[in-house]
């Protein structure tokens, strides 16, 4: 342990392994702000800290499983000489769920006709919440966990990146679930990613990799022209009064 707090090497690892985790934590952050915003604020923010506390253990858990984690690479199932692993069935199971779940919620945003959970219990609606976050995470983690395993070989350097990364999510979480729930217009370009992102997950289970590069600077360039629409409407909203 002390030769990795003197070592730069390991420094170095760290940062490059935290702020990969960072990147990758985007998708986490932007489905928990959807998914939430359909139930009141205090269950709201127990939710995401549930989910954000679940990220991280499934991340931890699968970081101290290395061996089988490796393991899932493996094909186990070939179709026409293309051999698909438990990795690349579980990445194509979460981005059909993703498209799923974000087409529905953009029908009930077009439709405005399930405003309100109104006719699901509380506890149901919140039970249902946290069983979709637990889905997401599972694919969440198991994609940035394999992807991050290359950039570092300690597992202290490994659970320390994403420990920081969690805890970065965390602060994040919550301006973000705020903006898009007082924002309704950021809501429908938020589900718009999460389509964008489940034909990428989709897309890499069946081995045709979309670089993240292009979908994050996709994203980026999209909030960055929403943003602006949204200071110009507050502007405009001043200037009236």
């Amino acid at each position: 342990m002390i030769d990795l707090l003197t070592s730069a090497e390991a420094w170095a690892a760290l940062l490059t392994l935290t702020a990969l985790e960072i990147v990758l934590g985007i998708d986490n952050v932007i489905f928990l702000s959807v998914i939430v915003s359909r139930i009141p604020a205090p269950q709201a923010k127990r939710a995401r800290q549930i989910g954000l506390l679940l990220a991280l253990v499934f991340r931890i858990v699968l970081l101290s499983i290395l061996v089988w984690l490796i393991g899932l690479t493996e094909p186990v199932v070939t179709i026409k000489s293309v051999g698909f692993s438990w990795r690349d069935i579980i990445l194509i199971a979460g981005g059909l769920f993703l498209i799923g779940k974000a087409t529905h919620e953009i029908h009930a945003e077009v439709e405005a006709g399930e405003q309100g959970d109104d006719s699901v219990p509380r506890a149901s609606a919140f039970f249902w919440v946290i069983v979709q976050i637990i889905v997401i995470d599972m694919v969440f983690s198991l994609d940035s966990i394999i992807t991050a395993i290359g950039m570092a070989q300690d597992l202290e350097i490994m659970i320390a990146a994403v420990v920081i990364a969690c805890v970065i999510m965390y602060v994040s979480s919550g301006p973000v679930a705020r903006f898009v729930a007082e924002h309704p217009t950021t809501k429908m370009l938020a589900l718009a990613f999460l389509v964008l992102i489940g034909v990428a997950l989709v897309a890499d289970g069946f081995k045709f990799h979309i670089p993240r590069g292009y979908i994050y600077f996709a994203i980026l360039f999209a909030a960055a022209v929403e943003f602006f629409n949204v200071l110009a409407k507050r502007n405009r909203r001043k200037a009236a009064k």
